[in-house]
């Protein structure tokens, strides 16, 4: 099979469709028109960066060079579980709570997976290393942000309902336990969707990749039922962490329902 290289016309041609969408948006006055042309700006500017940034780690194979990408990402991705919640927690929570919970899911599953799935040798290869923690956190992400913004928004908007549970003699665990629950399966809905449809209505990212690269489908079936299994459970088990976490922090040690440690995104 061929390689096909991508010019910069062809990007250009690309970006013409979500300009469109973004000068719709304007005339529809859906307010997100400036968001809309931040993030394509973004998506070209941190991918050129990383291109370059991954072009020298892969010549340059160091264990070191892996430690310092990775942490990056996970701070990175930490700050924008942070950002997308219309309540958040106020000082370190907001930003720890989603380092945290990515670090133990994400992280740990990535390791497994290098040492005893993949097999490479090295293991911290960045070809693989990388592109896999890189899914592992993005996926992980859009969960704990999905779960927390659940959590926290119904605990505000359901106070009355909590405190009078607190007075009728239950926990913060019984107070919550419904609004956690369902905060975790919010977490959970996008990755189980895609689950569902893959191969049905959509040829996941990593497998189109590599079809698109000259792999063996079968082979790249492999790898994506691989991703996908290990994205599914770092980001059950990641919502799970933050999700109970977050309920924690919530009461004080007297069990007292505390949403001054909340505060609206701007």
């Amino acid at each position: 099979m061929k390689f096909i290289h991508l010019t910069e016309i062809d990007l250009i041609l690309a970006s013409v469709f979500v300009i469109a969408m973004a000068v719709l948006s304007l005339f529809l006055q859906l307010g997100i028109f400036k968001q809309i042309i931040i993030a394509a700006a973004r998506t070209v500017v941190q991918l050129l960066a990383v291109g370059m940034v991954l072009k020298f780690i892969f010549a340059d194979l160091h264990f070191g060079w892996l430690l310092l990408v990775s942490l990056i990402m996970l701070i990175a991705a930490s700050r924008e579980v942070m950002q997308r919640q219309a309540k958040r927690f106020s000082g370190f929570w907001g930003f720890g709570l989603g380092a945290l919970s990515m670090f133990v899911s994400s992280f740990s599953l990535t390791l497994i997976a290098l040492l005893f799935m993949i097999e490479n040798k090295p293991w911290y290869e960045p070809q693989y290393a990388i592109p896999l923690l890189g899914m592992m956190l993005g996926n992980t992400m859009n969960g704990i942000a999905l779960g927390l913004d659940r959590l926290t928004t119904n605990a505000w908007e359901q106070r009355t309902v909590i405190e009078g549970r607190l007075m009728m003699g239950h926990t913060w665990k019984q107070a919550v336990e419904t609004i956690r629950r369902h905060s975790i399966r919010s977490g959970m809905i996008p990755i189980i969707n895609s689950m569902a449809i893959a191969g049905l209505v959509s040829l996941p990212g990593m497998m189109t990749g590599q079809i698109l690269a000259g792999s063996p489908p079968v082979e790249a079936v492999k790898y994506q039922i691989l991703i996908l299994f290990l994205i599914s459970a770092g980001t059950g088990f990641g919502t799970m962490v933050a999700v109970w976490a977050a309920s924690r922090y919530l009461f004080d040690e007297r069990q007292r329902l505390r949403l001054d440690r909340l505060k609206s995104s701007r």
